[in-house]
């Protein structure tokens, strides 16, 4: 996959988050940044970061929990360290971070 189509994919993605998010019903503030930067507030005030990075064509999850890496497979972004996926590790942290439930799902 090269730099163009990746950036395209990961950009589809964010999009999607956002249309999420807007659907989930939890408290959050969101802004998708240029450069293909997703900042998430919670109500607390603390912040989840979701970015592509291109070089490694993966979209990164920045939380209090940890760091998280997803690669495109199959139609689907999937952790190469537990197979785990981006919208389930993603309303996971969210719900932690925030203290109350986030189940994200892509319309």
């Amino acid at each position: 996959m090269n730099e163009s189509e990746f950036n395209s994919l990961a950009d589809g993605m964010l999009a999607a988050l956002e249309q999420a998010m807007d659907a989930c019903g939890a408290d959050l503030d969101y802004e998708l940044k240029a450069g293909g930067v997703l900042e998430i507030v919670c109500a607390n005030g603390s912040k989840v970061i979701v970015n592509r990075h291109t070089a490694a064509r993966e979209i990164w999850v920045a939380a209090r929990s940890g760091g998280f890496h997803f690669a495109p497979s199959a139609g689907r972004w999937l952790s190469a360290r537990d197979g785990s996926e981006l919208l389930e590790t993603l309303s996971r942290c969210l719900s932690e971070q925030c203290g109350e439930p986030v189940a994200l799902v892509i319309p």
